[in-house]
């Protein structure tokens, strides 16, 4: 099983989104392994978005994600980076397909309420960023014999 990094960032906490956005991902099979309710200071930002260094639009991300508090998260199941990533929708909710969660419930590109990690190289980064091994919940759902072959 595959795990990914997801962040409900501070548009979908400022929006009530945290318990919407999570039962999606239950109701589609996957299972919560780690969370916490976080502000993100500047250093830790900076690590995150790092590869984006230099960039136009890195100070903004920057200075977004530290604005309010996230919900940092890792997600654990089956294809589980594409999957969620497929779930979140496209980068610009503009784009995104209805039934996703941008499209649902983002409109600008600035505020698109979540990030996932792209890949599981990234995925790997990011939960070491966010997360110790200690913090990773080792558990089986009982309704697992029903989600996976």
């Amino acid at each position: 099983m595959e795990r990914t990094f997801l962040a409900l960032k501070p548009d979908a906490v400022q929006r009530g989104l945290i318990g919407k956005i999570i039962s999606r991902l239950e109701e589609k099979g996957f299972k919560l392994v780690a969370m916490k309710l976080m502000k993100v200071s500047n250093e830790l930002a900076e690590k995150h978005y790092g590869e984006h260094k230099g960039k136009p639009f890195f100070n903004g991300l920057v200075s977004f994600i530290t604005s309010g508090p996230i919900v940092a998260m890792v997600w654990e199941g089956k294809n589980a980076v594409s999957a969620l990533r497929k779930m979140m929708g496209k980068t610009n909710p503009l784009e995104a397909d209805s039934g996703t969660i941008r499209g649902d419930f983002a409109i600008d590109i600035g505020r698109n309420i979540v990030h996932g990690s792209d890949s599981l190289d990234s995925a790997k980064r990011e939960i070491s960023i966010f997360f110790n091994e200690s913090e990773m919940v080792e558990w089986k759902p009982e309704i697992q014999k029903w989600i996976y072959e």
